[in-house]
C-alpha cells in the first residue's frame, strides 16, 4: 500500500510542481534585437549619431560577426545581427528581464506556454530561453548572471554622448488583440495602461506595462499586415529624453558627420508627449520621447474597436 502511494505521488509530483509555480518578477525590457544589412552603417547610426557605446560583440566559429551589442544602460541594450535575407523583417526578437529564468520557465509551462526543456546560457554568460507570443514574435526571457558579461561591464561603456539613458518600450505588430492581451496580461502579468488611435473608428495602439517596472510593450494594431520590408515603423524602440529640443540640437550637430539626412521634426503625439522619430539605415524607427505630456495631464484612452476580430487576424 505504501509503495503504491509513493508511486502515485512520484508520478503526480511534476504536475503538482507546475501547478504551484509562481511567476517571478519581470523587471524590465532587456533589449531589442534587429537584423541589419550594413553593419558599418548601423554602428555609425547607433554609436556616432545616437552616442551609445559598443561593450562587446561575438563571432561565429568561422570568424564571421554574429551579433553586436549597443549599450543603453547597465540593463538595456540593442542587439544588431547581420541580416539573413535582404528585404526581410528587421525585428529578430525582443527580450524581457526576470530575476529567475528557471522559475519563469516553470511558471510559463504551468500556464500552457511552450518552453524549452531547460534554461540555456547565452554567449555572454546570461541565462535565457525563448518563447513565442500569439503573433509569432520571439520573446527572449533573460536573467543576468553575476558572472556574465552584462554584469561584468556594469558602470562601463556609458559615455556622456548618449542621446538617452533608458529604453521605455518596444513596439510590435499585433493582428488579434484578444490573444495578445491574454498572453501579456493574464500570463505575463502586465497591465494595460492606454489605448490610442488616429482614426476614431479604429484602434491603433495598446500599451501594456510589464509587471514590476514602468517599461512596456506597445501593440501596433493592423488590419492588413505590412510587407516584411515595410515594418520598421511598427517594429520600433522608444528612447526617453528629458528635453526633446536639446536632443534635437545635439543630433543636428552630429547629422552631417554620419550622413543622416532625414528631417529632425518634433511633433506632439496622440499620447500628448513631444517626440522625434529617427530612422536607422534599415528603416527601423527609433522614437525619442519626453516622459511627460505637454500639459502634465494624461492623454485620454480611446474607446475605438480594434481593426481585427479573432476570426480575421493572421500572424506576422
Amino acid at each position: 500500500m505504501k509503495l503504491a502511494l509513493a508511486t502515485l505521488l512520484a508520478a503526480a509530483l511534476p504536475g503538482l510542481l507546475l501547478a504551484a509555480a509562481q511567476r517571478p518578477p519581470i523587471t524590465g525590457v532587456s533589449h531589442i534585437a534587429l537584423f541589419v544589412h550594413d553593419m558599418a552603417k548601423a554602428r555609425a547610426f547607433y554609436k556616432d549619431f545616437l552616442g551609445f557605446a559598443e561593450p562587446f560583440h561575438t563571432t561565429n566559429s568561422n570568424g564571421a560577426l554574429h551579433v553586436v551589442w549597443i549599450k543603453i544602460n547597465d540593463r538595456q541594450t540593442i542587439e544588431l545581427f547581420p541580416e539573413k535575407q535582404a528585404g526581410s523583417d528587421r525585428l529578430n526578437h525582443f527580450s524581457i528581464e526576470t530575476t529567475d529564468a528557471e522559475a519563469m520557465r516553470l511558471y510559463l509551462a504551468s500556464r500552457g506556454v511552450k518552453v524549452p526543456d531547460k534554461v540555456g546560457k547565452g554567449r555572454i554568460g546570461n541565462f535565457n530561453f525563448n518563447i513565442t507570443d500569439p503573433d509569432g514574435h520571439t520573446v527572449e526571457i533573460v536573467q543576468y548572471a553575476r558572472e556574465g558579461w552584462t554584469m561584468r561591464e556594469k558602470g562601463n561603456f556609458l559615455p556622456d554622448t548618449r542621446t538617452s539613458t533608458h529604453m521605455t518600450h518596444v513596439g510590435v505588430l499585433v493582428g488579434d488583440l484578444e490573444p495578445a492581451l491574454r498572453f501579456y496580461l493574464d500570463i505575463l502579468g502586465g497591465k494595460e495602461t492606454w489605448r490610442g488611435t488616429k482614426d476614431p473608428k479604429q484602434l491603433s495602439w495598446v500599451n501594456v506595462k510589464l509587471p514590476d517596472t514602468d517599461d512596456y510593450v506597445e501593440f501596433m494594431l493592423y488590419s492588413e499586415l505590412p510587407p516584411p520590408d515595410k515594418r520598421g515603423k511598427q517594429h520600433h524602440l522608444c528612447l526617453v529624453v528629458p528635453d526633446i529640443e536639446k536632443t534635437r540640437a545635439m543630433l543636428a550637430e552630429r547629422a552631417a558627420r554620419v550622413g543622416y539626412t532625414r528631417p529632425l521634426e518634433i511633433a506632439t503625439g496622440v499620447n500628448r508627449k513631444r517626440q522625434l522619430n529617427l530612422w536607422d539605415p534599415d528603416g527601423t524607427r527609433v522614437e525619442l520621447m519626453e516622459p511627460r505630456t505637454v500639459d502634465g495631464l494624461p492623454a485620454p484612452s480611446s474607446a475605438a474597436p480594434p481593426p481585427k476580430s479573432s476570426s480575421q487576424a493572421s500572424n506576422p
